[in-house]
């Protein structure tokens, strides 16, 4: 039972007694704890501790259990003695502290400046404590410490229970049973151990409810309903809910269970998981309960905190016994993998035993006098899991014995007796006592034990007791850097003690928290980057929350289309159907309800063809004029139109263009003739696509039956890649809704200006901002403040970036890092403080293209603006706002693919050209194959200026600060041979890595592609096998490998992806060659001896393409061409492939209908078809002409407009951009 008054904000200090003030020393009796009460200036006016005292602290007891929820500091009066900064901790004894973190993990509180003015901070979330200790860190470098404080807050009442472990408190409800369908459940416990049942009852329909401690985590078991025995009811098979960590540090910990029907939040302190219960009910009936076993015993286990990973040490005398032997004992709790538990020197000496956690276990025993022999313990187990762990170390006799949570223990027999001498270091020792090499102990550690005497760490925080090096006593300052995962995308969090890290194995993102896509955001941003037809994965929305969706990208056409297949692509015949008992087809896409929305919505047409035949089956010819067939579209609302027509008219095609077999109808189908007939249509209205569901009602009559047919759903064209604004008065700029970006965020856009400098886009907060502007004509710049001082990223470009070209910018920012790419310019990327603030804070609206004082505008074009995977309608805002225009002028400023395979269009001033030297294609607009015929002895190898990594990440201002970029490689290549077997390409480092693709056999499907990737010299190299295809067959493959980190990415036909086992950088790279290569690996020494017969074309490596370098520069020292080279077009046939096999497919489908519907039909309907026919070429001949007309009066618009707006651009720019 808890009481919360309405305004708890009074002081509690100030009447407190001398008694309630104490401190680890004073510096003389005029400068005791007492006086530390705020505006105290009697004696000397505040606390200060002596210069000698190593770890100061200032400590008030409450007398009381209360709520605090704010402090404030003084100096000490009158003085040039104040503190900066302090840790706060509290306690409910005043002998097991906890730190204080504010919502974001961070830990220190903003002090003073001077001694007289009051700082006070307001906790993020109150506590209820009784004692609070104050911690300076820093000071007046000019000065001393001097503090005066005050607590706010008010008093807390509870009832509290003590449980023991075996004691239980049983509620009895009023009535035999009880059904809600609404609860609220919240308690506040606290316990130092991981394991027990807090709370449990159950009913006798099954529903049940279990809230315990497991692992130190709390675990929630909620069921519904859901029948089983009981037996079941308590099985392995149960998975809880989880949340919270170290939830058995012996502190009190808030827990509030909160449900409605089946929706259910979990929270502990301020952690919330939201879910869905199991079982098929919507109320809890609960009748009788079982026992609470949660233990929370007496005695309190004081811990202390080994700080760092460098010169943390505890020393302690050893003081043998007796008979020589000794023993020691102690708990600890850690996240890192390894570090130096205990060392100890023995006698007879040199020897020496030294205790190292290792590779996740306690496993290392090292005893050099016997040749340093291994003892390996607890294996299986991991000891870096944040929970307690209990070692004991044994000698006796002629054996040593280690033992690790009670297991099995670890011997090593001795040759003689031995015993401790000297003193035994904890946690790390001085560099003159340790000779192993290993990093000292994070963690915490109690209950340490020497000889069977407990040591009472007190008397060492005194100085009475052996000597200690970066220690904090009292308390396990324990944070778990995983709660919250900060992780995205539902990658897995890990973590040292100082940092963590995100696996984004499986995710489809990569990035420190795997934040970016390795998708791309639709198949026209494929086609843009030079890939072919095929199936790809694409993220709609970026970097948000939809994940990832395989499409098929057909590029064998002018537009580029993206298509989804259903889970019914075969024509389905229908009998039987009433309207009382319809047919009913449900479909189900490659992709989420959410996707679906995306993509259609980012795209700028779809659609989606619809195939009726019928004989004697109507779609709306009822008396009522309900109909008998409809569709439900993507929201599962009932649509009744039938392809081509507007939504909501009850409708066909035909009647739309007016050849129904019977005018009095306005669908074929109506007519109820006797003999087949369709109504085939094309769907087109977005908002309605794709089609979810189809309902048939009308084939239950003698004779009648249908046959139907929807093809996949077919979108082309991204809206997001040419959305433009023109921006043409420095204080003009659109603004929108205050950026959502507290923990990530990425901006990506393209801009082109002739202005020196301008802002891009601006946002910001009380305090924080986040900017993006070209701050000189060279130079992009990236800044931000989270609340830790200004940071700063900046890339430079050797050429002007004012030179009316686009260029592409992204920056992001999370809580480990931030970057900043610019073109293909090396990524900067600056890191996060290890314990800064994390959230970025904005409160004021998002300004592009300018800023809210109207200073510093950008002046030119900005398009494809992306934030967190959102597209940003520019030229809709545009529309409404003086001195910006939707679009921007200019021939390279458009959507009509100008430039082909990653070809920059270049403006000019009566024209374009494509510059084609970042493709592997020719010709004027980059769509020319670039191809060789190569023979046994022919060979191409293209040697990097500089060592490659070296050349990606290096920079004009390098600083420290700044991390190398993330391991990516991205190759593309086609090849035609019949060599079996074949080597295709190598890429060599020079420190013995390299990648490489041949054609090798595999078992009995012929020569297949094999991909080898030899990351680490020490390991064998990985070799995937991406299809069983024999590839040796003389026609024409392309190939493309896309690597980020671990995940390997590989399309050939269909897209596959792999995991290699490393996630290491290609370190110096020193060339690539195509062909023939000499190897000197045994299992590649024949393959590569074989060289290479036939034809190579497109070749890409990053942003390399070798085999064009290799014809366009013959003389170049980068160049190596060994053996005949002839120039070859054979892969002019690369897009007909794919295209014909995929347009295969669909005309079978066809050919099946065509078979139903030809059997059934009669010659006469086949005549007057044919009639109905030329009646349509006819009418339509006549409307095509009317079209041509309108087309060439639009196009005519068109062209006034563009005129008209390149004037007005001319007159009031001045040449800013074109």
């Amino acid at each position: 039972m808890f009481c919360f008054p309405d305004n708890c904000n009074g002081p509690l200090a100030s009447a407190l007694p001398h008694s309630s003030f104490q401190s680890s020393s004073q510096s003389s009796a005029g400068y005791s704890a007492f006086y530390a009460k705020l505006n105290r200036r009697d004696e000397a006016g505040g606390w200060s501790p002596m210069v000698t005292d190593q770890d100061p602290w200032l400590q008030v007891d409450l007398r009381e259990q209360m709520e605090v929820t704010a402090v404030a500091t003084q100096g000490r009066y009158d003085s040039s003695d104040w503190v900066s900064s302090y840790l706060l901790l509290y306690s409910d004894t005043g002998r097991i502290w906890k730190q204080y973190r504010h919502e974001d993990g961070l830990e220190r509180f903003d002090g003073n400046v001077n001694s007289e003015t009051v700082v006070q901070n307001k906790l993020s979330h109150p506590v209820k404590t009784r004692f609070l200790r104050f911690v300076p860190l820093d000071w007046n470098p000019s000065g001393w410490m001097g503090l005066r404080v005050e607590v706010f807050g008010c008093s807390y009442k509870s009832y509290v229970a003590d449980f023991d472990g075996r004691s239980s408190l049983l509620y009895r409800f009023n009535q035999k049973s009880m059904s809600t369908v609404k609860d609220v459940i919240s308690l506040r416990f606290k316990s130092h151990q991981a394991e027990g049942v807090l709370l449990h009852g159950e009913g006798q329909r099954g529903d049940y409810i279990t809230l315990e401690l497991h692992r130190g985590r709390l675990d929630l078991y909620l069921n519904l309903g859901e029948l089983h025995d009981s037996r079941s009811r308590f099985s392995s098979r149960r998975v809880p809910v989880t949340v919270g960590s170290l939830l058995d540090d012996q502190h009190w910990h808030s827990a509030q269970i909160e449900r409605f029907n089946r929706q259910v939040n979990l929270t502990v302190d301020a952690h919330t998981q939201h879910f869905q219960t199991k079982g098929e009910g919507q109320s809890l009936e609960v009748d009788y309960e079982g026992n609470v076993t949660f233990s929370c015993s007496p005695p309190q286990l004081v811990a202390c905190t080994f700080l760092s990973s460098t010169s943390s040490f505890l020393s302690l005398p050893s003081a043998a016994p007796a008979t020589g032997e000794f023993t020691v004992r102690f708990q600890f709790r850690t996240w890192n993998p390894d570090g130096l538990l205990l060392s100890v020197q023995l006698n007879p000496s040199p020897q020496k035993l030294d205790l190292e956690g290792k590779l996740n276990y306690v496993n290392n025993l090292y005893y050099p006098y016997l040749l340093k022999l291994i003892i390996l313990c607890c294996l299986g187990r991991r000891v870096n899991d944040g929970l307690w762990h209990a070692v004991s170390l044994a000698s006796r006799s002629l054996q040593i014995t280690l033992s690790v949570d009670g297991e099995p223990s670890s011997d090593v027999e001795l040759w003689e007796p031995v015993e401790s001498r000297g003193s035994l270091y904890f946690g790390g020792c001085p560099p003159t006592e340790c000779h192993i090499q290993a990093p000292a102990f994070q963690g915490c550690m109690q209950l340490i034990s020497i000889n069977n005497h407990l040591v009472n760490l007190s008397h060492v925080q005194q100085g009475l007791l052996g000597n200690y090096n970066e220690l904090q006593f009292d308390t396990c300052n324990m944070k778990d850097r995983c709660l919250p995962n900060l992780c995205e995308h539902g990658a897995r969090c890990s973590q040292t003690w100082s940092s963590f890290s995100c696996d984004c194995s499986g995710t489809g993102y990569s990035g420190a928290t795997c934040h970016n896509s390795i998708h791309e955001s639709s198949c026209e941003a494929y086609k843009l980057s030079g890939s072919s037809s095929g199936f790809y994965f694409i993220d709609p929305d970026g970097s948000g929350p939809l994940g990832p969706t395989q499409v098929y990208c057909n590029m064998t056409e002018k537009k580029v289309w993206t298509v989804l297949s259903h889970n019914n692509s075969a024509p389905v015949k229908v009998q039987n159907s009433s309207p009382q008992r319809p047919h009913v087809m449900k479909f189900s896409y490659n992709a989420s309800a959410d996707q679906l929305r995306a993509i259609v919505t980012g795209a700028e047409q779809c659609q989606q063809e619809v195939v009726y035949n019928c004989r004697k089956s109507r779609l709306f010819n009822t008396k009522d004029g309900s109909p008998l067939s409809w569709w439900l579209d993507r929201q599962g609302d009932k649509r009744s139109y039938w392809g081509g027509f507007l939504p909501g008219v009850q409708q066909c095609s035909c009647s739309l263009e007016e050849n129904c077999m019977d005018m009095n109808y306005f669908c074929n189908c109506d007519a109820d003739a006797d003999a087949w007939t369709n109504d085939t249509g094309i769907l087109s209205y977005k908002d309605h696509l794709p089609v979810s569901q189809i309902v048939i009602g009308d084939t239950n009559r003698t004779g009648s039956q249908a046959v139907y047919h929807v093809g996949s759903l077919r979108c082309y064209g991204d809206k997001s890649i040419w959305n433009a604004a023109s921006f043409y008065q420095e204080s003009s700029y659109l603004y929108f809704p205050t950026l959502q970006a507290e923990l990530a965020s990425d901006i990506s856009f393209y801009f082109k200006t002739s202005s020196p400098s301008g802002v891009f886009l601006e946002n910001q907060g009380l305090k924080d901002f986040i900017r993006v502007e070209l701050s000189s004509p060279t130079v992009v710049t990236f800044s931000f403040d989270v609340g830790n001082g200004p940071a700063v990223l900046s890339v430079k470009s050797h050429l002007p970036l004012n030179d009316r070209q686009w260029h592409y910018v992204r920056a992001e920012r999370n809580v480990k890092e931030a970057s900043l790419q610019v073109d293909q310019l090396p990524l900067r990327l600056l890191q996060a403080p290890a314990d800064g603030h994390l959230r970025l804070r904005l409160s004021s609206q998002l300004f592009v293209g300018g800023t809210a004082s109207q200073q510093r505008g950008f002046l030119g074009c900005i398009r494809s603006l992306m934030v967190n995977g959102m597209t940003f309608d520019l030229e809709e805002r545009a529309k409404m706002t003086p001195g910006v225009s939707s679009g921007c002028p200019g021939y390279c400023s458009g959507s009509s693919n100008l430039c082909h395979n990653r070809g920059r269009c270049i403006e000019k001033s009566n024209g374009y050209i494509c510059d084609c030297s970042q493709s592997a294609y020719g010709g004027a607009t980059c769509n020319q194959e670039v191809s060789v015929s190569f023979d046994r002895d022919s060979s191409v190898t293209y040697t990097f200026q500089e060592p490659f990594s070296v050349m990606q990440n290096r920079s004009s201002q390098a600083s420290s600060a700044f991390a190398e970029s993330r391991a990516r490689e991205d190759m593309a290549f086609s090849f035609v041979t019949s060599q079996r077997p074949a080597m295709l390409l190598t890429i060599s480092t020079f420190t013995q890595q390299y990648i490489t693709t041949i054609l090798a056999r595999n078992g009995k499907n012929g020569y297949n592609l094999q991909i080898w990737y030899h990351l680490q010299t020490d390991r064998s190299p990985d070799v995937f096998n991406p299809t069983p295809k024999n590839l040796a067959d003389g026609r024409l493959h392309r190939i493309r490998i896309h690597r980020v980190g671990k995940n390997l990415y590989i399309d050939q036909d269909i897209h596959r992806k792999y995991t290699l086992s490393s996630d290491a950088e290609l370190i110096l790279i020193r060339s690539l060659t195509l062909g023939k290569v000499i190897s000197k690996l045994s299992n590649l020494r024949r393959t590569a001896s074989k060289g290479f017969v036939g034809c190579l074309s497109s070749v890409q490596f990053n942003h390399v393409a070798p085999l064009k370098a290799a014809l366009t520069n013959r003389g170049s020292s980068l160049i190596t061409i060994r053996g005949p080279l002839v120039q070859s077009n054979c892969g002019a046939l690369a897009e007909s492939t794919s295209h014909d096999q995929h347009d295969s497919n669909a005309q079978k489908d066809l050919a099946v209908i065509a078979g139903v519907v030809t059997a059934v039909v009669f010659i006469a309907v086949c005549a007057l078809a044919v009639i109905s026919r030329l009646l349509y070429q006819q009418r339509r001949a006549k409307r095509s002409s009317g079209m041509k007309e309108e087309h060439r009066h639009s196009t005519y618009t068109d062209y006034r407009t563009e005129l008209h707006l390149h004037n007005s651009v001319r007159d009031n720019v001045k040449e800013y951009y074109i």
